[in-house]
């Protein structure tokens, strides 16, 4: 391996689980399909063949039973890294992640910790059916004991994977499942970023748009469309959804005075709500304009044929950078 690569993200999440389990016998997978097939997005490809059966776990279609299991491992002194197929799979563990794995630690007074790393493919873009598309990250970025990241380039995803391994705390870690075979470059000798940082994707100086997974490629898309019209924007990549890097998001919204959140998640009660109360409460006479969000509908996923009407594209993170200008 070079040290520089271009490669999907789904190629680099599985080059990262790879060092990760080379790194240290402790880490395991665990999850739906992850071993002969190497998982619904071939994510996992491999590593069974190379690691053998008791460190890649083919589980019972059971995500109670996968979290349940990985809890207890983590009291043993392993690093569970549990799969789950699909976001919104997610909730019959939704209990074991929210009343066991994030409290644990504090109900222990820091006595144990529970690293342990749920995997979530999340997000639209893929002309999928019901249970399938779904954005549930406020449910999780709102549960204290919980980190919760995602990743939104190949290179982020190598590093931040084994980042949230390496954690002792349990860790989110969703991976916007329409970015998993894009291509993009991966340096293997340079990390770049703390797991918990906000990047700087774009730079510029009238309009602050902030976004994370998938949503950042929409923002870049927009900026180019924005630049050709001679707005300049500066994009945020997010990476982290809590604990959440306030600092570059604060420095941009003082430097353009104003800020558009964009997320595919529905708008109430949502991450991009509390940012933009931060923003409000931390850098209010910064701003030129409200702080305006672009969000998936208040309504439940529609069928694929829909999803397009749905999610927040170029045009309405434009319309919305056009009302923050003409305040």
């Amino acid at each position: 391996m070079s040290a520089l690569e271009s490669l999907p993200m789904a190629k680099a999440l599985n080059a990262g689980l790879r060092k990760a389990m080379q790194d240290d016998p402790k880490v395991i997978l665990m999850g739906e399909d992850i071993g002969p097939l190497g998982g619904v997005f071939r994510v996992t490809e491999g590593l069974q063949a190379d690691f053998g059966e008791n460190r890649v776990m083919d589980t019972p279609l059971a995500e109670s039973g996968i979290v349940g299991t990985a809890i207890g491992l983590a009291m043993r002194g392993y690093r569970p890294v549990c799969e789950i197929q699909f976001d919104g799979f997610v909730f019959p563990a939704f209990d074991q992640i929210t009343s066991q794995l994030a409290k644990l630690t504090n109900r222990h007074e820091g006595g144990i910790s529970m690293p342990v790393v749920i995997r979530i493919p999340y997000g639209g873009h893929i002309g999928a059916v019901e249970h399938h598309q779904e954005s549930p990250e406020a449910y999780f970025a709102h549960t204290p004991g919980l980190r919760v990241v995602s990743p939104s380039t190949p290179h982020d995803a190598y590093w931040m994977i084994q980042d949230a391994i390496s954690s002792d705390d349990p860790v989110i870690f969703l991976e916007p499942k329409s970015r998993y075979w894009p291509k993009g470059e991966v340096d293997f000798a340079v990390r770049g970023r703390t797991l918990h940082s906000t990047a700087v994707a774009r730079v510029g100086t009238e309009v602050t748009l902030l976004g994370h997974g998938a949503m950042v490629a929409v923002l870049l898309q927009a900026a180019d469309l924005a630049a050709e019209e001679g707005t300049s924007v500066e994009v945020l990549d997010l990476r982290s959804l809590s604990p959440i890097d306030y600092g570059p998001i604060l420095e941009s919204v003082r430097k353009t005075g104003r800020l558009v959140i964009a997320q595919e998640a529905p708008g109430a009660v949502s991450v991009g709500s509390e940012i933009a109360a931060t923003v409000a409460e931390r850098a209010f006479y910064s701003l030129e304009s409200p702080v305006l969000r672009v969000s998936g509908f208040d309504t439940p996923f529609p069928p694929a044929k829909l999803e397009t009407i749905y999610l927040p594209d170029a045009d309405r993170v434009l319309e919305a950078v056009d009302r923050a200008l003409a305040y």
